[in-house]
């Protein structure tokens, strides 16, 4: 009870200096804190207070003065509510570029509104945000709010600096709990930024950050969340969902997730069972079952998105799924489960970071981590994974969503830590074929089949669903080197057994071909060529991050105007190194002919900022390499 006073004591004393000494005016901000910002975050405090296993009270105040358009969202005013969640007030007052107060607003006049569209199920799943638009900048938000939960299971991470281009001023983490229910922490890369560490006790963990400077996104710079410091926090004794839990180990955690949240709700109706055991029919296959199953979740069921921090981590019933054909990540996943049980195909709920950037689940923090859940079903030694929230993926595949990261396993012995599919980098090919043609005016007419496998075959087969007017956009942006493109016929071949995508293009184009004088130039690579204009940056700070590599191929049949001989062929090249390879070739194969050979090999990786020049080296020569020209005589 003493120490509970102190901490309350001591964070209320702490959210009063902080509002007594701030200056709203933006002509107080050092100028190296506006320095490449959008928006300056003066005050960023919040005071969690775990009461017990099953109430946690947060506390936040945040000023941010907003320097431009671009620094709205750095506002981050808004509060996600559900019914283990209350929001107990929340206000925010704008003032002026002279501190000068223009504005108040209260709860009743932030958006309140379910976090779901077309939802009845989840319509206690709901968001407040402020909705504020600014008359003139730069302006500040002075943001308050408080929370009550008895979900304890989530504590909030903190993040010092949320994001680039926002400088901090003063940031300031105070927690307090009890000591018997296992208070952990982990700490992220402090060792660049001006953060204190000031209590560090059984029952209390306090930070002060101060003058963060703003921070440039660099061209191919690692994700806010990977670069700035921030702290994870946990509890070894928690509540989620109605249900007190404890773990000290991912074994530990995910049985009692399995026994104590999921267990029950994979009921389904006998109609139901009867049904899927009728479509499965005398298969014997757990592989073959499982598309089926899989098929027959795709046709019947749609996803609908809840908010990241809504909807807990309880499925909703699988019969209601069944009845009404939708739901989130969770139901979904779950529901899928529910059918495989019923033709005898294990299968295990997995929690994961959903994102196209890779983030892993941290296996050295035993805590509830992630924001999206998917279906592993044991393949020996592997496992086959399945994306239910998808209508569209073929069986088993995992895309550039949900690939090569850490996940927990939630199996009936308990949880494990498991790398999701690894796509191989010469497995992510591209491969074209085709034929241009090259009048005597210099007007092109080509066809060109592209053929797409591993993580590229998830940026080319959304192709397929695009309208006319986004398709044609689409090819322009793909082919911005040829001037005066018209599109002809496409045909697209969506093979999902075998995960390839297809594309048959015919294409046209006026004056591809340069005529001065006698002579005709053009670039001998129309198809794939690298444009990507890689920026020279000086002193460069971050690191640099190539997610996915690839494997392009090209063989592409050129036929020459009559009445033109060549004056002018590029030569074969060739280029190695760490990033990668490349080469081109070009075959004469009479006076009329050519064929045109080209591959390029690009290597995933993290790489420091001191190697950036070099990578930039090696795809200035690729590009310029790709924009080599041929010259024709008239004879």
């Amino acid at each position: 009870m003493k120490s509970t006073f102190y901490g309350i004591f001591f964070f209320l004393f702490s959210l009063i200096s902080s509002a007594q000494k701030l200056d709203y005016s933006t002509l107080s901000i050092p100028d190296s804190l506006k320095e490449n910002s959008n928006a300056v975050v003066r005050l960023d405090q919040m005071d969690i207070i775990i009461a017990s296993q099953r109430s946690m009270n947060v506390k936040k105040q945040r000023v941010v003065s907003v320097l431009n358009d671009k620094g709205l969202n750095d506002v981050d005013a808004y509060e996600h509510y559900d019914k283990t969640t209350s929001i107990k007030n929340i206000e925010a007052v704008i003032y002026d570029a002279f501190g000068k107060e223009i504005k108040k607003i209260k709860r009743k006049d932030f958006r309140d509104q379910s976090a779901v569209s077309g939802s009845t199920l989840f319509s206690d799943n709901r968001v407040v945000y402020l909705d504020y638009t600014p008359i003139s900048y730069p302006f500040t938000v002075v943001y308050t709010c408080e929370t009550e939960t008895s979900n304890t299971a989530f504590i909030p991470q903190w993040y010092f600096l949320g994001n680039y281009y926002q400088s901090v001023e003063k940031c300031v983490l105070n927690v307090t709990f009890p000591k018997e229910l296992g208070f952990k922490k982990k700490e992220f890369r402090f060792a660049d930024f001006n953060i204190k560490k000031t209590t560090d006790t059984d029952t209390q963990l306090s930070y002060l950050a101060t003058n963060i400077v703003a921070q440039k996104q660099e061209y191919l710079s690692p994700s806010s969340g990977d670069l700035f410091p921030k702290v994870m926090m946990g509890l070894e004794n928690f509540h989620l969902e109605g249900v007190d839990g404890k773990a000290t180990t991912w074994e530990a955690f995910g049985k009692w997730y399995g026994d104590k949240i999921l267990t029950g709700t994979t009921v389904l109706p006998e109609e139901t069972k009867a049904k899927i055991k009728a479509l499965v029919g005398n298969e014997k296959d757990p592989v073959k079952k499982a598309k089926i199953i899989y098929d027959y979740v795709q046709k019947k069921s749609r996803y609908v998105n809840i908010a990241v921090g809504i909807g807990g981590w309880k499925p909703m019933f699988a019969s209601d799924v069944d009845r009404l054909g939708y739901g989130d990540c969770k139901a979904l996943s779950n529901y899928t489960r529910a059918l495989l049980d019923v033709v005898d195909v294990p299968s295990y709920n997995t929690i994961l970071y959903g994102d196209r950037y890779k983030l892993d689940i941290q296996s050295d923090f035993v805590s509830m981590q992630g924001n999206h859940m998917i279906l592993a079903i044991p393949n020996g030694n592997d496992y086959i994974w399945l994306e239910c929230t998808s209508q569209d993926d073929p069986f088993g595949y995992q895309g550039v969503f949900t690939d090569d990261r850490d996940v927990l396993v939630v199996k009936p012995e308990g949880g494990e830590i498991v790398r999701t599919k690894i796509y191989d980098d010469k497995g992510n090919t591209q491969d074209e074929k085709g034929i241009y043609t090259i009048d005597a005016a210099g007007n092109f007419s080509g066809a060109l089949k592209i053929t797409s496998q591993g993580s590229q075959y998830a940026s080319k087969s959304r192709v397929e669903s695009m309208q006319p007017n986004e398709k044609e956009e689409h090819y322009k942006d793909y082919w911005d080197n040829i001037n005066n493109l018209k599109l002809g016929k496409i045909t697209f071949t969506n093979d999902k057994e075998n995960i390839r995508f297809i594309e048959d293009v015919q294409v046209n184009a006026s004056n591809y071909g340069t005529l001065s004088g006698n002579k005709m130039i053009f670039a001998i690579d129309a198809f794939n060529q690298n444009s990507d204009n890689i920026k020279r940056i000086r002193n460069r700070k971050s690191p640099f991050q190539i997610q996915r590599g690839y494997l392009d191929t090209d063989e592409i049949e050129i036929n020459l105007p009559d009445g033109f001989s060549i004056e002018f062929l590029p030569s074969n090249y060739e280029l190695k190194g760490k990033f990668g390879e490349y080469k081109t070739e070009v075959i004469k194969k009479d006076n009329n002919k050519l064929i045109y050979k080209r591959s390029m090999f690009l290597n995933k990786g993290k790489y420091s900022n001191k190697e950036y020049d070099e990578y930039r080296l090696f795809m200035e020569q690729v590009s310029r390499n790709d924009n080599a020209k041929i010259i024709l005589n008239k004879n």
